[in-house]
């Protein structure tokens, strides 16, 4: 049952807790850690980012989870076009969402809805057989 829980609800649940929780006014380019590189420059990594990256890993998951077949597809895809409807509406109405980083969450959110139906329909196409 947990399989057609949709991945990218994560990131949308971690930025909402970030946004309400988070003391500065913009906690997105808050430093998490740094690391000194051998070439002498120094990397960041600002929360922001993190949460982008997360999200990628997600988005990842969530394409491998739409080449499946069979019964909870249908389910996984009606849960994360419901999670983009989330993402975009909370973006046209929430004044915190209106960040770049709530825009690309969103943009993975609307490609893991893209790629779940364009592999399904694929796929089904593939196993129509006429005879």
């Amino acid at each position: 049952m947990f399989s057609v829980i949709p991945l990218m609800i994560i990131p949308f649940i971690a930025y909402n807790v970030i946004l309400v929780t988070g003391a500065s006014v913009d906690p997105w380019n808050g430093t998490v850690f740094s690391v000194n590189l051998i070439s002498g420059g120094q990397w960041t990594m600002s929360l922001g980012a993190m949460l982008l990256a997360i999200g990628l890993l997600f988005l990842f998951f969530e394409i491998l989870k739409s080449t499946r077949t069979s019964n909870t597809s249908v389910l996984d895809h009606l849960f994360s076009t419901i999670v983009f409807i989330a993402f975009l509406v909370e973006f046209l109405i929430v004044a915190g969402a209106s960040t770049s980083v709530f825009f690309l969450l969103m943009m993975m959110a609307l490609i893991d809805v893209m790629a779940g139906f364009s592999v399904s329909i694929r796929s089904a196409g593939r196993d129509v057989s006429y005879n």
